[in-house]
């Protein structure tokens, strides 16, 4: 089975033709998917781009990060876990080589899950490796997606 996404990006050049000595184009730029609201993106404030405004360093972090609570929760209910609450605070490591090239190197996520039952709490940390094995945007990374997870109690 597959599934087609697609997207759409839009971008103007804001330099006046009078002014062709500027060595940056502005990055900020439009992302537009049907039938959704228009993403603004540019590039990270490291590679001057808008910091005010989502870039694609962001993105690919924030699909990891909800692509594997998706497949978490997915798992949990599979084995009748109940989730009441899940956080993640996130971390990517880009590398940039000396000719402008980069790379993500690693990403780091640190899913807190709150469930309802104690004789489930191994269970459900164990159940995060099976929800990176389904995560769609983990199998599509050439880097290791690693997770430092950990359970409570409400």
């Amino acid at each position: 089975m597959k599934h087609l996404f697609k997207a759409e990006a839009n971008w103007t050049s804001n330099q006046n033709s009078a002014d062709s000595t500027k060595r940056f184009y502005n990055k900020s730029h439009q992302i537009k998917i049907e039938g959704k609201r228009v993403l603004d993106v540019s590039a990270a404030k490291a590679f001057k781009g808008d910091p005010e405004l989502y870039n694609p360093e962001d993105l690919l972090l924030s699909s990891l990060v909800s692509c594997h609570m998706m497949s978490y929760l997915y798992v949990c209910s599979q084995n009748a876990i109940e989730v009441l609450e899940y956080s993640d605070h996130a971390e990517a490591m880009l590398e940039v080589l000396e000719d402008g090239s980069g790379r993500f190197v690693e990403v780091k996520l640190n899913p807190k899950v709150t469930i309802a039952s104690a004789d489930q709490i191994e269970l459900a940390n164990e159940l995060h490796k099976k929800a990176n094995q389904l995560c769609f945007i983990a199998n599509s990374c050439n880097f290791p997606v690693l997770h430092e997870a950990s359970c409570e109690l409400i």
